[in-house]
Parts: structure tokens; C-alpha cells; sequence
């Protein structure tokens, strides 16, 4: 089994459920992360082209490894519809070994 920190969490937007759907799908589909959670109507705050923009998006929150991060991110840029998709991960520290093992089961079978 993987040390923890080969581990991560892939936090992603998107501007509607069926776009983060597709994402997921493919992701889970290509092996490239175990399971995506996806949570509707957050509201998105920032600057794009010199001013503030407000917006309704959806996060998906996926589940893998980290040497799995080039793949994710090239996946999600040929489906998603942003210019600049946001798509950063978090090194897990620490984990349920349990869920860590079916994490790194479900993408190696």
C-alpha cells in the first residue's frame, strides 16, 4: 500500500451539474480517480478580465493519486468549457488505511 501522501484530493469547478457530471464520469470511466463527489449551487467570487465576476458553479471533489494529476488535468481541460478551468490538489496527510486501499485498488484494477 501507497504512504498516505501519495494520495490527494483534486478540487475542481464547473458552471453546471451535467459539465461536472461529464467530468466526473470520464475521470471515474479512465481510472484516473476513484470516486468524485459533486456539490450543486456554490456561489463563485473573482476577478476575470479586470473586474469582479459572481457566479453559480459546481465543485467536484475527486479521489486519487498523486501521480495521477497530469492525466486529471488534461482530461478535464479537452471537456471543460472554461478558459481557465480551476483544478488543484491537496496532499492527504492522513487517511482511513481501509479507504485509502480502495482508493488505490479502484484505480489500478
Amino acid at each position: 500500500m501507497k504512504e498516505a501522501n501519495e494520495y490527494c484530493i483534486v478540487y475542481i469547478t464547473a458552471p453546471e451539474e451535467s459539465v461536472a457530471e461529464k467530468i466526473a464520469e470520464e475521470l471515474v470511466r479512465k481510472r484516473l480517480i476513484a470516486c468524485a463527489n459533486i456539490y450543486k449551487d456554490i456561489t463563485s467570487m473573482y476577478w476575470w478580465e479586470g473586474k469582479i465576476e459572481k457566479d453559480r458553479e459546481v465543485v467536484i471533489i475527486c479521489k486519487s493519486l498523486q501521480d495521477k494529476l497530469g492525466p486529471i488535468e488534461e482530461e478535464v481541460k479537452k471537456v471543460h468549457p472554461y478558459t481557465v478551468p480551476c483544478i488543484i490538489s491537496f496532499e492527504m496527510l492522513k487517511g482511513n488505511q481501509d479507504f485509502l486501499r480502495w482508493i488505490e485498488d479502484s484505480l489500478t484494477a
